[in-house]
């Protein structure tokens, strides 16, 4: 299964926010052990980037971003996606570009402790939690 991220299921995990840093902790573990392919869009890191730089510094979010490079696959922004997310009867942009991204590269699901902000997703739309129980149940 190939599931796009959001960018605060990837914040709870690199600035480990509790209580979700388990759920998201989790997910990256599956992920690095083969039980799904996770995707950021590409606006993730640079995101994580600038929210992360006040919280941890600089020098410790930039080597979390790089060891989370080598977890993730990325989800590349078009301009038709860009363009395509302003059409999009979603209340933020970001969600909105991210669902466009995800949708672009096939991806089957979107995960993220908003919900309600992806209500109009064409995609399945999962908690973190949600998430894991579904991706267990599809283990033999």
């Amino acid at each position: 299964m190939r599931v796009l991220l959001d960018t605060d299921v990837t914040l709870d995990f690199l600035l480990e926010r509790k209580p979700f840093f388990e759920a998201a902790s989790e997910l990256f573990e599956l992920s690095a052990n083969g039980k799904f392919d996770a995707y950021l869009a590409a606006i993730t890191p640079i995101n994580v980037f600038y929210l992360g730089r006040k919280v941890v510094g600089a020098p410790k979010i930039r080597q979390g971003i790089a060891e989370l490079l080598r977890l993730v696959r990325i989800s590349n922004i078009s301009k038709e996606s860009l363009e395509k997310a302003l059409g999009l009867p979603f209340a933020d942009y970001e969600d909105a570009v991210q669902h466009c991204c995800a949708t672009a590269e096939g991806l089957e699901a979107i995960v993220t402790r908003n919900v309600t902000d992806y209500k109009n997703s064409t995609l399945p739309v999962f908690t973190p939690v949600e998430f894991l129980s579904h991706i267990k149940s599809l283990q033999p």
